[in-house]
């Protein structure tokens, strides 16, 4: 394999071939990492914590590995980044929040450890908004993080970090969670994939409970083989996670992309959600192409709507209420207004009006297993909207017009209520309005429930038809 290529933007598995041959060093691609981190950092803001010396400790321990012989992962050497809510041994644990801001973890997240055991090595820890709150990645305790592609735009969020830190070359893969979309947002509004297993696939052990309904780890990735390579090594089972899915998937090898005779539903408004013209035409764009791939695309209606989106908003208030509503008292004023408005949100719910939920819960759920009854998949916006902008304090109120349709940003957490059902955004368009010209649109493609090899696939399949969507970089 040459090596006269961008190490920056070389794929995961790139990078750990050339490792493995021998014509790159582990010291070299983290030096690599470290080098392109410390250039980004200061204009777009997407790692709270670089962790240098421990990176090239462990880059010389896997050039001594090396050395010696004998098997290695298929990560091997490979710098890698987590999300700041996600465990590392002895490093800052801060979860975008000051009443975190001095918490050092004890131990290594599930995720952490499996990329570890893959012989990865984590450069340092992405921002976050508070807690992982919501879809604009900005904290009281790091500022705000940047679009890559209009840094006056937020990347997305709650992952937003780690899209940035992907889709500008600092690492070739990164850890996101996801309890609302928060690895799909900033797939699609930094033109990177994204993925939100089906819940348990990869175990989740960093919430202080292991029965959480709508929690996942995924990664962030700029190809749908990378995607692919980091559940291969990040899938559970693991016994720390009772929840975790006790079969793996066999995903070895490169990502099948032959959708001949696959049946796909598309619905541009998943039933009521006002979608920008530009988000439209990209994913009917997408459809079409994988239609000349060889798909069979219908037309469907999951009948979703905002009442949906208020049932994902109340459970997410009551998971901000039972594990950090004890900080109100102290930190109140120093936290962000959003979440301890999500805090009280929870606080004021019933344990029935709680339970009561998972009647909501079920019906979303006969809506969507009836689309996708007799198919493959569900094909989707990933955003209804171009990016807000990257500071909270610059975002303004907007009047939507009274016209019948759900106005909001996303389209992604009300398949966290259908949490075993996996989700990829993939980038398939771009828009040109002034606004937002040059920011990527992102397709998201659900599956039926623990099928990532499936939504894998069809992903791969749009990369493969729009290269000039895919293959984008962004500038700097």
């Amino acid at each position: 394999m040459p090596t006269d290529r961008d190490l920056r933007f070389l794929s995961a598995a790139d990078q750990a071939a050339v490792v493995a041959a021998g014509e790159v060093s582990p010291a070299e691609l983290v030096d690599v990492a470290l080098e392109r981190i410390a250039d980004v950092q200061p204009r777009l803001n997407c790692f709270a914590h670089v962790w240098a010396d421990q990176a090239r400790e462990e880059a010389r321990a896997a050039t001594e590995a090396l050395a010696r012989g004998g098997s290695l992962g298929p990560l091997h050497g490979v710098p890698v980044a987590v999300k700041e809510t996600t465990q590392v041994t002895g490093r800052a644990f801060t979860l975008g929040s000051r009443t975190h801001e001095h918490v050092v973890a004890g131990h290594d997240a599930h995720v952490t450890a499996a990329l570890r055991r893959a012989g990865a090595i984590v450069v340092g820890a992405t921002t976050s908004p508070e807690f992982a709150h919501t879809l604009v990645t900005d904290s009281p305790l790091w500022g705000a993080t940047r679009n890559p592609w209009n840094p006056s735009l937020a990347p997305g969020g709650s992952s937003g970090g780690s899209a940035v830190a992907v889709a500008t070359g600092c690492v070739a893969l990164a850890e996101g969670s996801d309890m609302g979309g928060s690895v799909r947002i900033p797939a699609a509004w930094c033109g990177v994939v994204g993925l939100k297993p089906g819940i348990g696939r990869i175990p989740m052990d960093v919430l202080p409970g292991l029965f959480d309904s709508i929690s996942h780890h995924g990664p962030l990735a700029r190809s749908v083989d990378d995607a692919r390579l980091f559940l291969r090594c990040t899938q559970g089972p693991d016994d720390r996670d009772i929840q975790s899915v006790t079969t793996p998937l066999d995903l070895d090898g490169p990502t099948p992309s032959d959708v001949r005779g696959m049946r796909v539903g598309l619905s541009v408004d998943l039933g009521s959600w006002w979608v920008h013209a530009e988000i439209a035409d990209a994913v009917r764009s997408a459809a079409a192409a994988l239609e000349a791939a060889g798909a069979v695309v219908e037309e469907v209606d999951p009948g979703l709507d905002a009442a949906d989106e208020w049932v994902w908003l109340q459970l997410w208030g009551v998971f901000m209420s039972a594990y950090f509503g004890n900080l109100l008292e102290e930190w109140a004023d120093r936290m962000d207004p959003d979440v301890v408005s999500l805090i009280e949100l929870g606080n004021r719910m019933s344990a029935t009006e709680y339970k009561r939920l998972e009647l909501a819960r079920t019906d979303v759920w006969r809506r969507v297993s009836g689309v996708l009854a007799g198919r493959d998949a569900l094909l989707c916006p990933t955003m209804a909207t171009p990016p807000v902008p990257a500071a909270k304090a610059d975002q303004v109120s907007v009047q939507h017009p009274d016209d019948g349709r759900f106005h909001t940003n996303d389209m992604t957490g009300v398949f966290n209520l259908v949490a075993p059902c996996p989700a990829l955004s993939v980038p398939c368009g771009v828009h040109t309005d002034a606004s937002a010209a040059g920011v990527p649109i992102g397709l998201q493609i659900v599956g039926h429930r623990w099928r990532e090899d499936v939504v894998l696939r069809l992903g791969r399949a749009v990369e493969l038809a729009l290269p000039e969507v895919t293959g984008r970089r962004p500038p700097g």
